[in-house]
């Protein structure tokens, strides 16, 4: 219920985008907190901000301070973020005490992703990376520093070399983001490139999840198009 209310917040923020990403996200939420059993507990009776909520608002602070210049659209795609997961009460309850216990602190990213590493299925925590660079990205570009946050939140979420820079390939335009993404290089030959092609289709697909969870697959299917999209755009390149 929770996925379905936050994909329909997501779009009235940004749309059709806004809908993925409400959805998989609101998946997460459903999925950490009925899988410890704490939901009912939490937002019943004490409705209090969880360790997950606030560690990952908390990463998104370091990100969005990692360049020393805290822009506007970074914090107000955060803000929305988490008023489309968690509602405006939440949202506020959630900033509240961020503010208050855990701002002043010294971010310590090993401490942060803790709970994503002894909670969370590797999958979970590949969309929580993609939520980042979403966060760097929001200004429309990514600094070098930001870059290098996302990179060592990336290494301690345990997130591996090859899927970092897929993933950063799809945030990140160059001249060979659709080899990065297929994690080839570009003198790979015509059939290097469909055998590429083929094995990230096959780790991409939905329909090789382990998990059912819709929110994963929902964020299988994006990544699985942008796969697509690098071969279309290397056929069209080669005449393939």
């Amino acid at each position: 219920m929770i996925k379905w209310i936050t994909a329909f917040l997501g779009y009235s923020f940004f749309r059709f985008p806004g809908a993925l990403l409400g959805f998989f996200i609101g998946g997460i939420v459903e999925r950490f907190f009925y899988s410890s059993g704490s939901w009912s507990q939490q937002h019943v009776q004490t409705n209090r901000p969880a360790a997950f909520q606030l560690n990952l608002l908390a990463l998104a602070a370091t990100v969005i301070k990692a360049d020393g210049a805290v822009k506007k659209q970074e914090l107000q795609f955060v803000r929305n973020f988490f008023i489309t997961n968690y509602g405006p009460q939440n949202a506020n309850s959630i900033f509240e005490r961020f503010n208050a216990e855990v701002k002043k602190e010294k971010q310590n990213i090993p401490e942060l992703t803790r709970i994503f590493n002894q909670r969370t299925l590797y999958e979970t925590r590949l969309q929580i990376l993609h939520f980042l660079f979403g966060v760097a990205n929001a200004d429309g570009s990514i600094s070098q520093p930001e870059l290098s946050k996302v990179e060592q939140i990336a290494a301690a979420l345990g997130i591996r070399p090859h899927d970092l820079e897929s993933i950063k390939a799809m945030f990140i335009k160059a001249t060979d983001s659709a080899y990065k993404i297929l994690d080839i290089p570009q003198t790979a030959t015509n059939e290097e490139v469909k055998k590429a092609y083929r094995a990230m289709a096959k780790k991409y697909h939905p329909d090789k999840l382990q998990s059912k969870d819709p929110a994963l697959v929902k964020g299988a299917q994006e990544k699985f198009q942008k796969v697509q999209e690098a071969y279309e755009a290397i056929q069209k390149e080669r005449g393939i």
